[in-house]
C-alpha cells in the first residue's frame, strides 16, 4: 500500500512472544518459547501519549434518553489500556511512509498502592499482569477455556483499540458520521476483527446517539471481510456463553442483527427454515455459538476469496445461502506476494540479473519480467540462470550441513514442500512417495534416476496430534533414507526445524520442485506457490487454490498437474470411497504403508498406528491413496525433465518471469479499486 501511494495503517497486537519455536528432539517436535522481543525493535515507535480504555465483563444497563428512546450503557467494566507502538512502513523509492500500528496491553495504573503499602506485593501488580497478559503470547492454546477467553480478549482488544484510533481521527475533521465510509475503508483479514461490526455499532448506537438503521448503513459500508478457509471445522464460533460474559453489550447487538437480519431473509427465502437455521449468526442448540463468519458476510459490503476457485466455491457451498441472498457482495482477490523481499531481496543475484536486462520497472510492475522471455535463447544468460540456481542450492545445502549434519549434493533436485502441517496439505503423500522411492533403489541402486533431495519444513499447531505425529515420521524416514549407503547418494530425505520467513528466504531460491499438493477444494490460495515460481520452481500440484491461475499463466506444459479435481473429490465422496482398493491393487502403496505399521522405520510398531488407521479405517478423508498413484506418475515425468537440464531450465524461467499477476501490488490495487473505492494509478 506504501509503494502504490494509499494512505493506511496497518493494526495488530505487539506480541512478547510469537507461537512457539520448534524444536525437533528425538523426531518429534517441542514448542520452546519464541520471544519476540528479546533483543527490543529498533523500529519501534513508543506513543505514550495514544492510549485508549478497552472495557470488559460488567453488565449492560437500559435506560431512556431525554426524548424517551430506549438506550443500552455498558457498566462496571474491567478497564485494559492499549498503548500504541508505531512501526514506519516504506514504500519503495517513492517518499511514501504508512505505519503499522500495534497495541501494548497495560493497566491505567501500573501498581495498586493500598495492596502494596499493606504488604500484599503480589496482589499489588496481579491485576497489571493479568492485562499485559493479552499483548503476551500469540495464539494462546485456545483447547482449553482460560485460553479461550484470552484469544477473545485479544481480538476485542484489537479491535476496539484500533476503532477508537480511527474514529478519533475522523472526529477530528468531520462532524458528519453518515460520511464515514467516504473517508475510511476498514478491511477485516479473516473473522478475527469481525467484532468491529457490533463495536462500531455499538460506538454509533450507544454513544453517538445514532438510530440503528443509519448506524447500520455506515457499518455495512465502512467494513469489508476476507475469507481464507474453505474448511467449515476453521470457521471461528465463539460460545454465547462466553460473550455474554465478557462482552454482553456486543451480544445483545450481535442478536439484534440476527434478529432483524432473518426477518429480512425471511422476506426473500419464505418459511425455509433448515436455510433460515443455516444462516443464522447465532447457532441453535444446547450450547448455541455466535459465527463469526456469518457475522462477517451480514455486516460488510465485501466478501472475498483469496483465489479464483476459492471464491467460487465459497459461493457454491461454504456460503452459497447467502451468495442467493448477497450476489453483490461476493468477489475475488487474489493473493500476490511483493517481488521486493520474495525475489529482489531473497534472491538479489537472480533480481540483478533481470534488472541487468530490463531495468528495475519490474520492481513495482512484475509483469514487466515477461520481458525476460526473450532472452531464453541467450546461452550466456541462460548459463547465469543456471549458476544462480546452483549458488542457492550449495547455500542451502551449507545450512543443511550446520544444522542437521547432513551432506546433500547441490546438483541433485531440491525438491521442497514447506507450510503448516496439516492432513489437507498432504505432507503424508511426499514422504508415501519418497518411501516407495526408497524401497525400489533398495531393491536396485542402479536405478536411472535423477538423484533427488527432499526437503521438508512447517510447524504443528500445539493441539493437533497427527499433524506432530507426521514431523515424527517424517524424521524417522529421513533418519533410514540418509544413512543407507545404498541408496543415499540418489536419494535424500530432510526435515528443518523451526521453520520462518528467514528460512523460507533460504528455501525458496534454491528450489527445483515445488511440492503443492494438497486435496482439491481445501487450500484458499498459498503464496508459497507463487513465490517457488517466481523464484524459478517449477511446482508439481493439484488444481487446488492459486495452482489453477498459475497453471494459466505459465502454461500447462511447464508445470506438473495431477489429482481429482474438485468435482471428482465430490464425485468420489458421493459414490463412496474406500481407499482399501487402492491399498490393495498398488503394491509399491501397500509396502510403504505395510513399513510404517509394522515398525520398519521406529522399533515402536504402534506409533504410527494412528496414521494408518485414518487412512485405511477412517476413510482417509483427505484422498492421499486416491491420488497417490497419479502423484507417481507425474513425478515420474519430473524426474525425466530433470535429466534435461536445458529443458528443465527452460521452463524454469518461464515460471519466473510468467508470474508478474501474482504481485502483492496487483493485489492490493485490486482491493483499493473495486473494494475500497480508491483510485490507483499505476505506471
Amino acid at each position: 500500500m506504501a509503494t502504490l501511494g494509499i494512505p493506511a495503517i496497518g493494526y495488530g497486537i505487539r506480541y512478547d512472544y510469537g507461537i512457539f519455536y520448534q524444536s525437533i528432539e528425538n523426531g518429534f517436535q517441542v514448542e520452546k518459547p519464541d520471544l519476540w522481543l528479546r533483543y527490543g525493535n529498533p523500529w519501534d515507535i513508543v506513543r505514550p501519549k495514544i492510549q485508549y480504555n478497552v472495557p470488559f465483563y460488567g453488565h449492560s444497563d437500559v435506560y431512556h434518553d431525554e426524548s424517551g428512546k430506549v438506550r443500552f450503557k455498558w457498566k462496571d467494566t474491567h478497564d485494559v489500556r492499549a498503548v500504541a507502538y508505531d512501526t514506519p512502513i516504506p514504500g519503495y523509492k517513492n517518499d511514501v511512509v504508512n505505519h503499522l500500528r500495534l497495541w501494548r496491553a497495560t493497566s491505567a495504573s501500573s501498581i495498586d498502592l493500598k495492596s502494596f503499602n499493606q504488604g500484599q506485593y503480589i496482589d499489588a501488580v496481579r491485576d497489571t499482569q493479568l492485562n499485559e497478559n493479552i499483548s503476551r503470547v500469540l495464539y494462546p492454546n485456545d483447547k482449553i477455556f482460560v485460553g479461550q477467553e484470552l484469544r477473545l480478549k485479544q481480538e476485542y482488544f484489537l479491535v476496539a483499540s484500533s476503532l477508537q484510533d480511527i474514529l478519533s481521527r475522523f472526529i477530528k475533521g468531520n462532524s458528519d458520521w453518515r460520511k464515514l465510509p467516504e473517508k475510511v475503508a476498514i478491511q477485516c483479514n479473516d473473522t478475527h476483527p469481525n467484532l468491529a461490526i457490533p463495536e462500531l455499532m455499538r460506538f454509533l448506537v450507544d454513544e453517538q446517539g445514532l438510530e440503528w438503521d443509519t448506524a447500520w448503513d455506515i457499518t455495512v459500508k465502512t467494513l469489508a471481510y476476507t475469507n481464507h478457509t474453505i474448511l467449515p471445522e476453521a470457521l471461528e464460533k465463539w460460545p454465547v456463553s462466553l460473550l455474554r460474559n465478557l462482552l454482553p453489550r456486543h451480544l445483545q447487538i450481535i442478536y439484534e442483527i440476527n434478529r432483524r437480519f432473518l426477518q429480512s431473509a425471511s422476506a426473500k427465502i419464505g418459511d425455509d427454515k433448515g436455510k433460515i437455521s443455516r444462516i443464522s449468526i447465532v447457532g441453535e442448540g444446547e450450547n448455541p455459538v455466535v459465527h463469526m463468519a456469518h457475522l462477517g458476510i451480514v455486516g460488510t459490503h465485501k466478501i472475498n476469496g483469496v483465489a479464483a476457485l476459492h471464491s467460487d466455491l465459497i459461493k457454491k457451498t461454504l456460503f452459497k445461502d447467502f451468495y442467493d441472498l448477497y450476489p453483490e457482495r461476493f468477489t475475488n482477490k487474489t493473493n500476490g506476494v511483493t517481488p521486493r523481499r520474495w525475489l529482489r531481496q531473497c534472491n538479489r543475484q537472480l533480481a540483478d540479473l533481470y534488472t541487468e536486462k530490463i531495468g528495475e520497472d519490474w520492481i513495482t510492475n512484475l509483469s514487466d519480467l515477461k520481458k525476460i522471455e526473450k532472452f531464453i535463447d541467450d546461452k550466456s544468460f541462460m548459463k547465469e540462470f543456471v549458476r544462480i540456481k546452483l549458488e542457492n542450492k550449495k547455500k542451502l545445502a551449507e545450512y543443511i550441513k550446520a544444522h542437521n549434519d547432513v551432506d546433500v549434493d547441490p546438483e541433485s533436485m531440491f525438491d521442497i514442500q514447506i507450510k503448516r502441517i496439516h492432513e489437507y496439505k498432504r505432507q503424508f503423500m511426499l514422504t508415501l512417495y519418497a518411501i516407495t522411492q526408497y524401497n525400489k533403489l533398495k531393491k536396485n541402486p542402479d536405478l536411472d534416476v535423477a538423484p533427488r533431495t527432499i526437503i521438508l519444513g512447517g510447524k504443528a499447531a500445539p493441539g493437533y496430534t497427527m499433524a506432530k505425529l507426521f514431523i515424527k515420521l517424517m524424521n524417522d524416514v529421513g533418519e533410514k533414507i540418509n544413512n543407507d549407503p545404498d541408496v543415499n547418494t540418489k536419494l535424500k530425505f530432510l526435515f528443518l526445524e523451526n521453520y520462518s520467513v528467514t528460512l523460507a528466504e533460504k528455501m525458496i531460491p534454491a528450489a527445483d520442485l515445488s511440492e503443492q499438493i494438497s486435496t482439491a477444494g481445501f487450500e484458499a490460495s498459498g503464496t508459497g506457490n507463487m513465490k517457488f515460481a517466481l523464484n524459478g520452481a517449477l511446482t508439481i500440484g493439484t488444481l487446488d487454490g492459486a495452482n489453477v491461475e498459475i497453471q494459466e499463466e505459465v502454461g500447462e506444459e511447464n508445470i506438473f498437474i495431477f489429482g481429482n479435481t474438485v468435482e471428482d473429490v465430490e464425485l468420489l465422496r458421493h459414490e463412496g470411497y474406500n481407499p482399501w482398493e487402492f491399498y490393495s491393487n498398488d503394491s509399491e502403496l501397500k509396502k510403504a504403508l505395510d513399513q510404517i505399521r509394522d515398525g520398519y522405520f521406529n522399533d515402536d510398531s504402534s506409533l504410527y498406528t494412528p496414521i494408518i488407521d485414518s487412512i485405511l479405517n477412517r476413510g482417509d478423508y483427505f484422498l492421499v491413496l486416491a491420488d497417490f498413484g497419479a502423484y507417481v506418475k507425474e513425478q515420474a515425468k519430473v524426474d525425466e525433465l530433470f535429466k534435461n537440464k536445458d529443458e528443465w531450465f527452460r521452463k524454469a524461467l518461464l515460471n519466473s518471469v510468467r508470474v508478474g499477476k501474482f504481485s502483492s501490488d496487483r493485489t492490493i490495487a485490486d482491493y483499493a479499486e473495486e473494494i475500497w473505492g480508491v483510485d490507483v494509478k499505476q505506471d
